[in-house]
């Protein structure tokens, strides 16, 4: 026995033993429900408590792996959602930052009601506040308010439930309220499609006599429609690719691509739409290119000026699955798709200017992260000054989450390409959560008997009310009163929780990236209130 226990408290022996476990568990299911990577705080728990049953009531996993696995969840989460961060900001935001502060605003008022009916001292429910929202910056404030170590106690008690409680919580409540993973994902999708019309492609034929003989440079299609001409073709003559010195006249054919506005405006300005198709010819090509050239991301499509020195159109710009329209003010991202209407000797020369190469694309360089978590420690120690003469900091959470939003925002700073690849993005995030939740686990799992031998049950039993009250909250009223999107509801509940175990069991159950654009979009507010309510309480 003793060999074994020595075994299983090697530090790295603990670590891939549960993660591994985890990972195997978590991957089962019971009537569709599988607890995914959250499933490794549970072994962690459990193994805790094992060696703490046995005597082994000193093992702790090292603090570095708990901050790396950290870092690293949350700056991909950052560089994931960044991209749509500002838009959902801008539509939404709003509503979803009531949600957070709302969670943080209901369990200070939970925590002051119980603990004037159970009689508990208010530097004990402080803790017991902050470990219920699993908020160490929190504590930290609380400590400082109160000058008494006794909020560490209330933390301590409520913050195994407060990790597990909001696991369970958000994935059991879809099922609660009836609610399809996928159609919230389906809706989600099209609410976020919504500011971006759909890019489209109809043919004209020209019929406006004052179009006739002029010029695509003399016309300005683009400025006067905002759409492109991709193809032009003469009565009884092969379609040519257009040029800026390409003549139009009466009876051509020319197929444009915009959005629905943009063809009716260009339906105005040359002629009627028509059926008859615009076959490709010999000199033609039409394909797509990848953006993978470092020098030219962040360039916008009117500073390359495609069409003339190119003699190519832009016609529709792909990213992260959905087309734009090719306007000159779009800037380039890495990994960026172009369809290209251009002359077959003019392919090698875009495929130069754009590199087009998806392997390039692919590949995940660690330098933007390595340089990005440290912006973001840097930004967590800025301390920004609140009313009543304190200040606050982000911390490490919120700063590496902070720069990891505007960096994706910026996308290139120099030589240095920010975004990062969606499958390199992915198993970076996959294993700083793993190395996240062990020791979280591990920690509360060793913590539990003597927790319970001391205290008794009656705190636990505050702490979880705690946790449950405010989530149950934000569902109703994000749900029935203000109308947001399942999955944003449920990644602003995790945000306002300050719950990064929360977020990644909703991870796990969705492809879409609704609650990491929700969780970030609300977490620093979240943060700033759990700060000040938790002052709030530890001066009572």
């Amino acid at each position: 026995m003793e060999s074994l226990l020595s075994f299983l408290s090697i530090d790295y022996v603990a670590l891939f033993l549960i993660i591994g476990v985890g990972i195997l568990l978590g991957n089962l299911e019971f009537k569709g429900i599988s607890f995914g990577s959250s499933a490794v705080i549970f072994v962690a728990m459990f193994y805790g408590y094992y060696l703490n049953a046995h005597g082994v009531d000193s093992f702790e996993m090292p603090t570095i792996i708990n901050k790396i696995g950290l870092v690293l969840f949350i700056f991909t989460i950052g560089m994931q959602a960044g991209p749509s961060f500002f838009e959902t900001f801008k539509s939404q935001g709003a509503k979803l930052i009531v949600l957070a502060v709302l969670a943080v605003v209901t369990g200070s008022v939970c925590t002051y009601i119980l603990s004037i009916a159970f009689d508990v001292d208010f530097k004990i429910s402080v803790g017991l506040l902050t470990g219920a929202l699993t908020s160490t910056p929190g504590l930290a404030a609380a400590i400082d308010a109160s000058k008494s170590p006794l909020a560490s106690i209330g933390y301590g008690i409520a913050y195994p439930f407060g990790v597990v409680g909001v696991i369970l919580f958000v994935k059991f409540i879809p099922k609660v309220f009836g609610v399809k993973i996928a159609a919230a994902e389906k809706e989600y999708a099209e609410s976020s499609s919504t500011n971006i019309p759909p890019v489209i492609n109809k043919n004209f034929i020209i019929t406006n006599a004052n179009v006739d003989g002029k010029t695509l440079k003399e016309m300005d299609v683009r400025f006067m429609t905002k759409a492109n001409i991709s193809r032009i073709m003469r009565p009884d003559q092969e379609s040519i690719p257009p040029t800026a010195e390409t003549k139009l006249h009466l009876g051509d054919l020319v197929k444009a691509v915009g959005t629905e506005e943009a063809l009716k405006k260009v339906e105005i300005l040359l002629g009627h739409t028509t059926e008859q198709e615009i076959p490709r010819s010999g000199q033609h090509e039409i394909r797509w290119y990848v953006v993978s050239r470092r020098d030219i991301v962040s360039k916008s499509l009117g500073e390359l000026d495609l069409i003339n020195n190119y003699f190519a159109t832009v016609t529709r710009v792909r990213r992260a699955g959905v087309d734009l329209p090719a306007r000159p003010a779009v800037k380039l991202r890495f990994g960026d798709k172009l369809l290209i209407s251009s002359t077959k000797g003019n392919v090698g020369g875009l495929s130069e200017l754009f590199g087009d190469s998806l392997k390039t694309v692919e590949t995940t360089s660690f330098l933007p992260v390595a340089l990005g978590i440290v912006i973001g420690v840097l930004v967590g120690k800025v301390a920004i000054p609140v009313p009543g003469g304190t200040t606050f900091s982000l911390g490490l959470t919120g700063g590496v989450l902070m720069a990891a939003l505007i960096l994706s925002r910026l996308g290139k700073t120099g030589p240095i390409i920010w975004n990062l690849p969606g499958s390199g993005n992915q198993l970076l995030r996959q294993f700083g959560l793993l190395l996240f939740l062990t020791p979280v686990g591990l920690g509360a799992g060793t913590k539990i008997v003597a927790t319970v031998q001391e205290y008794g049950l009656s705190l636990f039993g505050i702490g979880a009310l705690i946790t449950l009250i405010p989530m149950i909250v934000v569902v109703i009223v994000g749900r029935l009163f203000l109308k947001v999107n399942f999955l944003s509801i449920l990644g602003a509940l995790t945000g306002g929780m300050t719950s990064t175990p929360g977020l990644s069991a909703v991870d796990s159950m969705t492809e879409s990236e609704a609650p990491q654009v929700a969780y970030a979009a609300v977490y620093s507010f979240a943060l700033v209130a759990i700060i000040i309510c938790a002052q709030v309480i530890a001066s009572l």
